[in-house]
C-alpha cells in the first residue's frame, strides 16, 4: 500500500444482495434513506437489537460493486465491520474514512424508526443523523473521488459497536493504519477538533452489619458513602476552578449509580457507587484514578473503619487535534469553499471513536451532517447537508491522497 502499513487483512466481503450495485445509489440522499431502512440497532445497548450484519453485508456489496477491495472483520460473531480499500498508484498520502454501522435503540421512537422517509428537506428515521446520513455521504464521496486513480490509498472503515464499546474501530485499528483519518459523526457541518474523555469506576465501601438499635456496634457503609459524596463535591469544585479549556470547558465528576444496605433495621454492611469522571485533553486515565485514590485514602486516614475497593471499569482518553495537521487544514479549506463561509471549529462533551484513532497514531478530526434527534424520539438529517458533506469529503480525499 502506498505510504501506509497494511496489517494482516481479514476475509473477503460477506454475501449480500446485489441491489447496492445499482447506479440509483449514487445520490447520497437516496442512499441515506435506504440505509435508514436497515435495522442496525446495537444489541449490547438495546437487548434484542438486530446488530450490524445486514448493514455490513449491504455496504460490502455496495463497495464491491464499485471496485473496492473489501475486507470483513468479525472477531465477535454477529458484529462485523467492513473495510473497503482503493489502492493508490504510489507516492501519495493514505486516508482513512471512518463511520459506524450501528444505531441506538428505538424504544419510544415516534413513528416508524426505519421509514427513511424524505420530506421537508430531511431524511427521517433512527440513525439518519447519527450517522447514516454521514455514512451515505462518505460512500458516495469515496466512489466519486476514486473514479480517477489517486496517488495514495483510500480506506473506508465501516465499524460495529460505536454506540457501546467501540469493538469495531478497535478491531480495524489492529489491522489497518493510514497517514490521516476523518471520523464521520454528526457535527452540523462544523469541524470537531476535540472532545472529552471519560472514566468509569466502581467503588465498594465495606462496613460491618449491626442491629439498627445499636449502630455503634457496626460500621455504616452508607454513612461512609455520604463522606465520599462530599469529597467528590470538593473535587468537582476544584475542577471548576481550574482554567477552562477554550472549547470543552471544565472536566466533571459525578456519581451515576448508588446502592447499599440490606434492610431497614440493619446497619449497612456495604455500599457501592459508580463514579463517572469526564476528562479534558492532558488528563490521563491513570492520573484520574490516582486522584480518586488519594481522595479515598484521605478518608481512610480521617475516619475509623473506612474501607474501600476501587475498580476502573472502562476509561477512554480525551481527543484533541493539532490545528496545523494537514488533514485539518485541507478539510477546512474544502468545507469553506463548498459552504461559502468560514467553517466553525468546535469541541464535543461526549467521547467518540476519534479518541481510539488518535491513540493509534493517526491524525484525525470529526466532520458530518446537519440535523438533530440523535438518541431522541425523532431523528433526521438535512438533505442539503448530506450533499454538502459528500462534496466536501470528495474534494478532501483528492486533496489528501493526491
Amino acid at each position: 500500500m502506498a505510504n501506509h502499513t497494511h496489517r494482516a487483512a481479514a476475509s473477503a466481503a460477506g454475501h449480500a444482495s446485489l441491489e447496492p450495485a445499482g447506479d440509483g445509489h449514487l445520490d447520497p440522499v437516496a442512499l441515506a434513506a435506504r440505509l435508514v431502512t436497515i435495522d442496525s440497532v446495537n444489541p449490547d445497548l438495546a437487548p434484542g437489537g438486530a446488530g450490524e450484519t445486514e448493514m455490513a453485508d449491504w455496504c460490502a456489496a455496495w463497495l464491491v460493486g464499485r471496485g473496492f477491495e473489501v475486507h470483513r472483520l468479525e472477531e465477535r460473531a454477529g458484529r462485523p465491520s467492513i473495510v473497503g480499500v482503493k489502492r493508490g498508484t504510489g507516492g501519495g498520502r493514505s486516508l482513512m474514512l471512518n463511520a459506524h454501522l450501528d444505531t441506538v435503540g428505538v424504544d419510544g421512537y415516534e413513528g416508524d424508526p426505519f421509514s427513511g422517509e424524505l420530506h421537508s428537506g430531511r431524511v427521517h428515521g433512527r440513525g439518519a443523523f447519527d450517522t447514516k446520513g454521514g455514512l451515505a455521504a462518505l460512500l458516495v464521496a469515496a466512489h466519486r473521488a476514486t473514479l480517477t486513480p489517486l496517488a495514495g490509498d483510500l480506506l473506508v472503515t465501516l465499524v460495529a459497536d460505536e454506540e457501546f464499546g467501540s469493538l469495531g474501530t478497535e478491531e480495524v485499528l489492529r489491522r489497518f493504519t493510514a497517514d490521516a483519518a476523518i471520523v464521520v459523526e454528526p457535527s452540523e457541518l462544523s469541524l470537531t477538533v476535540c472532545h472529552r474523555g471519560f472514566a468509569w469506576f466502581e467503588l465498594t465501601l465495606h462496613g460491618r452489619a449491626a442491629h439498627g438499635s445499636m449502630p455503634h456496634q457496626g460500621v455504616d457503609a452508607i454513612r461512609h458513602a455520604g463522606l465520599v459524596l462530599r469529597a467528590l463535591d470538593d473535587l468537582r469544585t476544584g475542577l471548576e476552578q481550574k482554567p477552562a479549556h477554550p472549547l470543552l470547558g471544565h472536566g466533571s465528576v459525578r456519581v451515576s449509580l448508588i446502592s447499599g444496605g440490606t434492610d431497614a433495621a440493619t446497619v449497612a454492611p456495604s455500599c457501592s457507587l459508580t463514579i463517572e469522571r469526564r476528562t479534558l485533553p492532558g488528563e490521563t486515565p491513570d492520573a484520574v484514578e490516582a486522584d480518586l485514590r488519594r481522595l479515598l485514602d484521605d478518608l481512610v486516614r480521617d475516619n475509623a473503619g473506612f474501607d474501600y475497593d476501587l475498580t476502573r471499569l472502562v476509561a477512554r482518553g480525551a481527543f484533541e487535534a493539532d490545528p496545523d495537521w494537514p488533514v485539518v487544514l485541507l478539510l477546512a479549506e474544502q468545507a469553506e469553499r463548498v459552504l461559502g463561509r468560514p467553517v466553525v471549529r468546535r469541541g464535543e462533551p461526549f467521547w467518540t471513536d476519534a479518541g481510539l484513532v488518535l491513540d493509534a497514531g493517526i491524525p484525525c478530526l470529526l466532520f458530518g451532517v446537519d440535523g438533530g434527534g440523535a438518541h431522541a424520539p425523532v431523528e433526521w438529517a438535512t438533505e442539503a447537508s448530506i450533499h454538502q458533506v459528500a462534496d466536501i469529503l470528495e474534494d478532501t480525499i483528492v486533496a489528501v491522497c493526491g
